[in-house]
């Protein structure tokens, strides 16, 4: 899958509630990395959730310290921290730059 997709359409094959491997602040974190200066609204396209939720998931990942966001004149370009860890005990001595290369290459 390449981060320039957008979200899986329609409801899954199983008629059962929908679930994913990923958080949507997985998704944030990635649609950011995939284009550091993606509008709120695409993001929330892409992830499939209101531009105010993906506000709000941008908000925790700055105060988390994973993102960094500066203003170029009307825009906001985003920065990442690469080199922060992940947040739950299971994964923590990861980083998150290898979820970033993970889905920044061509689809095996």
């Amino acid at each position: 899958m390449n981060l320039d997709e957008g979200p899986l359409p329609g409801p899954p094959a199983s008629g059962r509630a929908g679930w994913t491997f990923l958080t949507n602040h997985g998704h944030v974190l990635l649609s950011v990395a995939a284009d550091p200066d993606i509008r709120v609204a695409d993001i929330a396209d892409r992830v499939g959730i209101t531009p105010r939720a993906a506000l709000q998931i941008l908000k925790d990942l700055e105060d988390g310290g994973y993102v960094h966001r500066t203003r170029v004149g009307r825009r906001t370009r985003y920065n990442i921290e690469p080199h922060r860890h992940f947040r739950h005990p299971t994964e923590a001595a990861r980083e998150i730059d290898g979820l970033i290369r993970l889905f920044a290459g061509p689809a095996p």
